[in-house]
């Protein structure tokens, strides 16, 4: 079992030549007593669903309320137009996520990864990856054991919950995870994975958790999209080597801090932030009225 982001890279190189996953695996193993036919099974179906939701969510129907819906199919025909600034793996990542959380809100079926409302970075980062490095079958469960071993960390020393520490928990610690995930598939080392994991969240430090309405529709839908992109960007820096000056289990402890300290208000009350502006509250009173 570890603890920190420093056992998990130095146990997976001690023991596992480097793999972070059969760390993972041996060590779902030992917390649940599942076979590790059935914890593959289980992560199987995980990934199935991830994919499923990626591909349903790409409609241009609307939310029960109306507050999203269409978005990941705009996106879609944008990037088929061929006139895009940014790259097309990038934006398809961010058309993926966004397509998983209009899912969500359209009470789709979508995987908590971690959370419900950070469901659209993992599965978008995934299904770029699939693609991009042509993963099989066993490297894509690979890959989503991989990123469960370093959210299990940064669940247990700071919080995945929007509630206790604000957005940066829910779609920083997706991104996070996405990010290390996508540097392994890459044939990056578990130390790049965990760099990884740092640029992402340092520059979410602080993201509040504001929804309009209290739904997780906005600002959380576009909110995944950015976080997919993180998660790419922060791969290809730790992949060219790139170092953070802050050892990562120092930036997970600052992630718990800043957590902590937000206000209420800022922690998925929806009483600040984009939930109160103007807009915000007109919105929730045409939703729910008085």
């Amino acid at each position: 079992m570890f603890y920190t982001v420093e056992e998990l890279v130095q146990q997976a190189n001690e023991h596992f030549n480097g793999n972070v996953a059969e760390l993972m695996i041996e060590t779902e193993i030992e917390l649940t007593g599942r076979s590790r036919e059935k914890i593959l099974t289980l992560m199987s179906r995980n990934l199935t669903v991830m994919k499923s939701s990626v591909l349903d969510g790409l409609t241009d129907s609307k939310s029960v309320s109306g507050l999203t819906g269409g978005d990941a199919a705009k996106l879609d025909r944008y990037i088929k137009s061929g006139k895009t600034l940014a790259d097309s793996t990038v934006l398809s990542a961010a058309r993926n996520a966004i397509a998983v959380n209009e899912l969500n809100a359209k009470m789709g079926l979508v995987c908590a990864t971690p959370t419900a409302g950070s469901a659209g970075c993992l599965p978008a980062v995934i299904s770029v990856a699939i693609e991009k490095l042509n993963l099989t079958e066993e490297e894509q469960l690979n890959f989503l054991f991989s990123a469960g071993a370093f959210g299990l960390v940064i669940a247990n020393n700071a919080s995945i919950s929007g509630a206790e520490g604000g957005c940066q928990a829910e779609v920083g610690s997706a991104s996070a995870m996405s990010a290390a995930a996508l540097t392994l598939a890459a044939g990056g080392t578990a130390h790049q994975a965990s760099q990884a994991i740092c640029f992402v969240i340092k520059n979410m430090l602080g993201l509040i958790c504001d929804p309009v309405a209290g739904l997780v529709e906005v600002p959380c839908v576009k909110r995944n999209a950015m976080g997919a992109s993180f998660a790419l960007v922060a791969a290809d820096m730790a992949l060219a080597g790139i170092e953070s000056k802050i050892p990562v289990d120092e930036v997970i402890d600052a992630m718990y801090q800043v957590g902590s300290s937000l206000p209420t208000t800022f922690r998925e009350t929806a009483e600040g932030g984009l939930a109160t502006t103007p807009t915000g509250k007109r919105l929730a009173q045409e939703i729910f009225g008085n």
